[in-house]
């Protein structure tokens, strides 16, 4: 895999991610040549992009596959959205040094 492109209906461009050093006059060269064939939207990637990369980046790390089981990319970023909503919840001292 060398990029990864998602696109709205209206064929801006959405979330992009590049594995091969491309020119900026490749990419949109490239960029273009996809909206014609494929359109992509998705809503959430506008509003959730930080997940959306996250998201991303548990199936693909440097343009290689490293993860294909969805269900366990399900379960990583259940994880980690547990892990968030914990450090967002205001705890008292006493919590915080396992007291309670």
């Amino acid at each position: 895999m060398q990029f990864m492109l998602l696109f709205s209906r209206q064929g801006k461009l959405r979330l992009q991610k590049w594995y091969v050093p491309l020119s900026d006059t490749q990419k949109k060269k490239i960029s273009r040549e996809v909206i014609q064939i494929v359109l992509v939207c998705e809503l959430d990637i506008i509003f959730n992009f930080e997940k959306a990369y996250y998201i991303l980046d548990e199936f693909i790390l440097g343009g290689e596959a490293q993860e294909t089981s969805k269900k366990n990319v399900l379960k990583a970023i259940e994880q980690a959205d547990m892990l968030q909503e914990e450090a967002e919840t205001p705890r008292s001292v006493l919590e915080e040094i396992g007291l309670t």
